[in-house]
């Protein structure tokens, strides 16, 4: 792995942050172009969650993370239609918060033990 943890943990933090201001221009459900750039974005996210440490997830049970992987590849494959908007949404709307407290909290933890 050439980039550390903490790298893959601020790109998610970063690129949460991005689909949190897509949803600011609107809608997903009902523009596609918001709706792409959604999906793209939580493509990335999900990839991201995959180069953080076993360990480290671990910690955080409550974090569907085999889900999220899976849910990558059902984004980059879309396996004939599979994903709609509205699914896309309630992802984003249901998870995204959790899975946000959970990586600060992992890089808070790894600050702290800096120290």
């Amino acid at each position: 792995m050439n980039k550390s943890w903490q790298a893959y943990a601020h790109h998610i933090l970063d690129v949460a942050a991005k689909i949190g201001r897509i949803q600011a221009r609107g809608d997903l459900t009902q523009d596609e172009v918001l709706y792409d750039a959604a999906l793209r974005n939580l493509q990335t996210l999900c990839e991201a969650t995959q180069m953080l440490p076993d360990n480290l997830k671990l910690q955080f049970p409550t974090i569907p993370w085999r889900e999220i992987s899976g849910f990558r590849n059902i984004l980059v494959h879309n396996y004939l239609g599979d994903i709609d908007a509205l699914t896309v949404a309630s992802v984003i709307h249901r998870h995204l918060p959790p899975l946000i407290d959970c990586v600060q909290a992992l890089l808070a933890a790894d600050v702290s033990s800096d120290s």
